[in-house]
């Protein structure tokens, strides 16, 4: 999960975007130099704003910066200062990793999509569904687990193509926006020398 701090662009606050929403259907609750900004629709939690960032946090970073728990536990420091007691159980684990393609089968209703089934380390294998004409058993991959937002701005959730469930995405160096992407479609395949389970930096 990340926040953004820019402050000669933005001003001196601190953006805490919680999940992905429609811009028009928000709604905005003030509480001291938080700012609450939640979904008209299901009233769930979309983001915060802190105003005066530069009096709560040290932060040594600007622009894209990962929330740790130590950042994290500044963020609780200040809702406690004014009185919000919204829960911030954010999970703060990688979001893009280091996959192991287990096994790769043809999908049963279209000739183009694989089912992959991918070791991401410590929790059960990922079913992704990934249409990458290179996409093959035995690969070093980049994955996008449920949580993960795209450079793009693409939010990763779970889906079904075709009827049959996927849980991520496996990633090209296009759509990680890494330089030089090649031009033909296909995964970043890596080499042995990356760890399955481990963050994959950008």
């Amino acid at each position: 999960m990340y926040v953004f701090y820019n402050p000669e662009g933005i001003g001196d606050v601190l953006i805490v975007p919680v999940k992905d929403e429609d811009r028009y259907h928000i709604t905005h609750e003030q509480f001291g130099d938080i700012v609450r900004i939640a979904s008209t629709k299901d009233k769930q939690v979309v983001g915060y704003n802190i105003f005066n960032a530069s009096k709560y946090f040290t932060l040594e970073e600007k622009g894209k910066i990962k929330l740790t728990e130590s950042l994290l536990e500044q963020m609780r420091v200040v809702f406690d200062q004014f009185n919000l007691d919204d829960p911030l159980d954010f999970d703060l684990t990688p979001k893009f990793v280091v996959g192991y393609v287990m096994s790769k089968e043809p999908h049963e209703n279209a000739d183009k999509l694989s089912v992959c089934q991918v070791d991401v380390g410590e929790e059960s294998p990922l079913q992704i569904v990934c249409g990458a004409p290179n996409v093959d058993a035995g690969q070093k991959v980049v994955v996008a687990k449920i949580g993960a937002v795209m450079p793009s701005g693409l939010v990763i959730k779970p889906t079904e193509l075709r009827g049959i469930a996927s849980n991520g995405m496996i990633c090209s160096q296009k759509e990680l926006g890494l330089p030089n992407a090649p031009k033909e479609k296909g995964i970043y395949v890596l080499d042995d020398s990356y760890t399955v389970g481990e963050e994959f930096v950008f």
